[in-house]
């Protein structure tokens, strides 16, 4: 019996968040997902029709990445769709194990052994990448941090983990318009923006008109991440699921920092 549909288009958006964090982009990023939804298509039995869906989309897309041509796993039967390599399937390795199991983990909430699963490695040798990603996460160059957020609480605890990280915050916005003023003037190396702000405005229209001056990270914190990957409109490469745990927000910020440049990094504290 096939995996109902439904189902696999319930847990999407998660996939695709994990997709989006790993590659750093909307559009890399969806086009692995395009290839194991292509996969899937012409072969369902690669997806279970038993056990936890978000869990096996998850296994299949690594499964898959494993059978593109030049990848590890060559000599496994291949989904025809990825014989014939496809544009996404040319988009190159992932990025390195110890960033997976981190994102696994952390990001999507996953036990280092269901993340062994995932990968299909050993529990041991997924807690040696997580300790090894940690190990990279701390040696990350700093930044300027500014943070869209109207809950004090929130924003100071936002505020306390970036800091710990060793990174500067600039600012805590709590309007739409003192997000825009406090970019303009300060122009930070990242932003992490809530979407509803009661003081005034969207932390979505806040970042869009950011993003018109300075080319810029952002990380959105939600407690609605599904509602910010329907293909409505724009949508950001990171998310963050409300509430947090502060592990999770600093493995989306070292993330979103490793596709810039030291350089990058430097010269926004300058």
């Amino acid at each position: 019996m096939a995996v109902d549909s439904q189902e696999i288009v319930k847990q999407l958006p998660y996939l695709r968040r994990y997709s989006r964090a790993l590659t750093g982009s909307q559009e890399r990023g969806d086009g692995y997902i395009r290839v194991c939804l292509e996969a899937l298509l012409e072969q369902p039995d690669l997806l279970p029709s038993s056990g936890n869906v978000r869990f096996e989309l998850f296994k299949l897309f690594h499964r898959i990445w494993g059978l593109v041509p030049g990848a590890a796993g060559e000599d496994r039967p291949k989904p025809a769709i990825l014989a014939r390599a496809t544009v996404e399937a040319r988009l190159g390795a992932l990025p390195a194990p110890e960033r997976q199991v981190v994102l696994l983990t952390s990001l999507e909430g996953y036990s280092a052994y269901d993340a062994a699963q995932i990968l299909e490695v050993s529990e041991d040798e997924a807690n040696q990448l997580l300790s090894l990603a940690w190990s990279e996460i701390n040696r990350q160059v700093a930044t300027t941090v500014l943070v869209i957020e109207d809950e004090p609480v929130i924003g100071l605890d936002i505020a306390n983990t970036v800091r710990e990280m060793g990174h500067t915050v600039v600012g805590i916005a709590v309007s739409e318009r003192e997000a825009i003023e406090m970019a303009r003037q300060k122009r930070p190396g990242l932003v992490l923006a809530d979407i509803q702000l009661k003081w005034g405005g969207s932390g979505i229209d806040a970042v869009d008109e950011i993003l018109r001056s300075i080319d810029v990270p952002v990380i959105f914190v939600t407690a609605f991440p599904e509602r910010l990957l329907t293909g409505e409109r724009r949508e950001p490469t990171y998310l963050v699921t409300k509430p947090f745990e502060p592990a999770t927000l600093k493995v989306a910020i070292s993330q979103a920092l490793s596709f810039r440049t030291p350089v990058e990094a430097k010269a926004r504290l300058a």
